[in-house]
């Protein structure tokens, strides 16, 4: 018998310019946008572009907030806030990468509630005003999902402010993502695979997440060839970026599992990308598994016949550096993996110490 909850509130248009053809939509949200972004990739891309002219389309007034870095910080969001808190924002435009779109979820709440930094970690269930999404990368899957990472430099860390704020509308334009260097593609692209099986290979998985993860690894499976040639054209960037958004629907209700919690502390402390410090930990994550038939399966759609297969694929794309763990660091870090409960209980069997020491000692390494 099946018994689960399934709801994504967000809607999702597709297409080839459908920001600036849709842009009657934005009038729904109010009169006047705040716009977040970074300082560089969506004014070289386009994508900051379309958004300026869909809003004068509609004659909504805006404002510019672009200093969104790589991983936001709460302070970072703060600014945001205080710099505009005054200016009758009714709606946030989030144009950019997962970065951009994390840190709106978290500003958004900030406007609804006029509330500190420190109440949007301690305060519960708190909502935002409406965010709109035009994600310019096909990784985070962000505009799907109700998560928003910050960094937490006081601890040493990037996590989820614990909040759950999707966006209300998100515009897929793969024309955004074509002047992503190779590198970015494929971290990015590797991140929305790893959402996907993480979320297949799931305690929380269920038919519907399994239905949209299928459809996304087979998407995912098709640009594999093209990343290994480095033929990244407009049709693959499509497929990716779909696939990017299907993995944030899916671990929207699955949420991600063991390599995320493994990879983050890679991400802050070794400076290794988060697609790359998820890549390099799956095939010792891949090798634990000791019921292998939905692994099997997983594999066989994205066109691979085997754990070490994926592992040659993942050593030829990702832009991998010699990365070198003391002993006393990988205890650190399996340490800090067991007190994460959720990711623990996300893998769908019982995973011990030594699997997790493992795991670490089978990084991909160039």
């Amino acid at each position: 018998m099946f018994e689960f909850t399934f709801h994504i509130p967000t809607s999702i248009i597709v297409g080839r310019s459908c920001l600036v053809k849709n842009s009657l939509r934005l009038r729904e949200f109010g009169k006047k946008c705040l716009i977040i972004t970074g300082q560089t990739s969506s004014k070289l891309n386009g994508s900051l572009e379309d958004s300026i002219l869909a809003l004068e389309n509609e004659n909504i007034k805006y404002v510019i907030f672009d200093k969104i870095e790589e991983t936001p910080t709460l302070s970072t969001v703060e600014k945001a806030y205080r710099e505009n808190k005054e200016k009758g924002i009714d709606f946030i435009l989030a144009v950019g990468g997962g970065s951009a779109i994390d840190a709106a979820k978290a500003i958004s709440i900030l406007f609804k509630h006029d509330i500190s930094k420190e109440e949007l970690l301690s305060r519960k269930n708190l909502k935002g005003i409406p965010i709109v999404a035009v994600p310019t990368t096909a990784g985070t899957g962000s505009e799907a999902n109700p998560y928003s990472i910050l960094a937490m430099p006081e601890e040493g860390v990037n996590k989820n402010i614990g909040q759950q704020v999707f966006p209300v509308l998100a515009f897929l334009d793969a024309r955004y993502t074509l002047n992503m260097t190779y590198e970015l593609t494929v971290c990015t692209a590797v991140d929305a695979f790893s959402h996907l099986a993480e979320g297949y290979l799931n305690t929380r998985a269920n038919l519907f997440t399994d239905t949209l993860a299928e459809k996304g690894l087979r998407l995912f499976g098709e640009c594999i060839e093209p990343l290994k040639n480095m033929d990244c054209n407009i049709d693959m960037r499509e497929k990716l970026l779909l696939a990017s958004t299907i993995g944030g629907m899916v671990i929207s209700h699955t949420g991600t599992s063991l390599p995320h919690g493994m990879g983050y502390p890679l991400t802050y402390e070794k400076n290794i990308p988060h697609g790359v410090a998820n890549g390099i930990l799956y095939p010792g994550y891949l090798k634990v598994f000791k019921k292998c038939d939905k692994l099997k399966r997983m594999l066989s759609l994205i066109n691979v016949s085997s754990v070490e297969e994926l592992s040659s694929i993942l050593q030829k794309i990702l832009p991998m550096k010699p990365l070198t763990l003391t002993q006393e660091e990988i205890r650190r870090y399996v340490n800090g993996l067991l007190s994460n409960e959720k990711k623990l209980k996300n893998h769908p069997e019982k995973v011990s110490r030594d699997d997790l020491i493992k795991i670490y000692k089978t990084i991909l390494t160039p």
